[in-house]
């Protein structure tokens, strides 16, 4: 080949040898992106749960389990629409045996769901985890194991007045008969890898419960 020719491809060819030389791989690129979306998702998994916690136990406080389920029916909707917008991601909360038919899981969280049920904490006594990378955003699923409190409304025994207020609300519930540490459901976050962390993980505004 002319020298000239080797030399003008070599030129063209100089402004991608100098990226690879100085700036991050593709591969690097991507578990970078992939690192900050499971951190953004795991601090809005992190604040999501701990407001509905505190939103119901209030509520168990002020108007017993069955205060409890009227509330959740207005306040976790609108929690989770709350930090979707917030953080552009898709948060929700989702089950293999959903009260609220809204609730079903998609494929995707259909097989996290199933994974998490083996096992839905970990040794170290945390909520399990199940993230995937898949079609351009993370796929992240935090169990909801059933703690103590959570047998007022979800468990084998279950009130009279609560099993009214299910059945006012929930006709076709399917989410009791659960016992401690067996898996209630969990909070699934879509999060787009090209997004950032959110701006803020704390609490967002959030409306008050219907009447």
């Amino acid at each position: 080949m002319r020298p000239d020719l080797v030399l003008a491809k070599g030129l063209a060819l100089l402004p991608a040898l100098l990226l690879a030389a100085c700036g991050p791989s593709l591969d690097e690129q991507s578990a970078v992106a992939e690192e900050t979306a499971l951190a953004a998702a795991r601090a809005t998994a992190d604040a999501f749960q701990g407001e509905l916690r505190d939103a119901l136990a209030a509520a168990i406080e002020a108007g017993g389990a069955a205060g409890a389920v009227e509330a959740c029916a207005a306040i976790a909707p609108a929690l989770a629409g709350n930090y979707s917008e917030a953080s552009g991601a898709s948060v929700r909360r989702t089950a293999l045996r959903v009260r609220n038919p809204l609730s079903q899981p998609d494929p995707f969280e259909r097989a996290g769901l199933q994974a998490l049920a083996e096992r839905p904490m970990t040794p170290a006594g945390k909520p399990a985890e199940f993230h995937r990378i898949v079609g351009g955003e993370l796929r992240y699923m935090r169990a909801l194991p059933t703690a103590g409190p959570c047998l007022q409304c979800h468990g084998p025994d279950v009130a009279p007045e609560v099993k009214a207020a299910i059945a006012r609300l929930y006709p076709e519930d399917q989410a009791t008969g659960f016992r401690e540490g067996e898996l209630r459901g969990a909070i699934s976050i879509r999060w787009p890898l090209h997004k950032g962390a959110p701006a803020a993980a704390g609490k967002v505004d959030s409306p008050a419960p219907s009447s």
